[in-house]
């Protein structure tokens, strides 16, 4: 099974994008998320991520009060939204599951995550 994410598109510098990520035939709920993006040539490296239980959130040194990440457990949905874009914002954003027994020191691990499913193409340009 893996998470959707959906969402992105093109804007100009400073403006905003929310993106989802869901799943289809699965209930992730009781697991933590977390959002990488990735360009061309380069990891895919940690944006954000939130945890289960209680909710608490992390974020990348280069997004930190720009983006949020949240969840509607109801819908089973985890978004991340993104204000104050910049250039280097620009790529292709993937969800996943956090890895059950992650620590708080590796939720910026590509490693401790599964489910992953293609991303969304954001684009952020003048």
């Amino acid at each position: 099974v893996q998470l959707q994410a959906s969402g992105g598109g093109s804007v100009q510098p400073g403006g905003s994008l929310r993106l989802s990520c869901a799943a289809s035939g699965h209930t992730f709920s009781r697991q933590g998320k977390g959002w990488f993006r990735q360009t061309p040539g380069k990891e895919r490296e940690f944006v954000a991520a939130i945890r289960y239980p209680g909710g608490s959130t992390h974020y990348a040194d280069s997004v930190k009060g720009r983006f949020t990440i949240s969840r509607d457990n109801a819908k089973d949905t985890t978004y991340l939204q993104m204000n104050n874009l910049k250039p280097e914002d620009t790529g292709v954003y993937y969800c996943a599951v956090v890895r059950a027994g992650t620590i708080l020191s590796s939720l910026r691990d590509v490693g401790r995550y599964d489910n992953w499913g293609q991303g969304t193409q954001v684009t952020v340009s003048a």
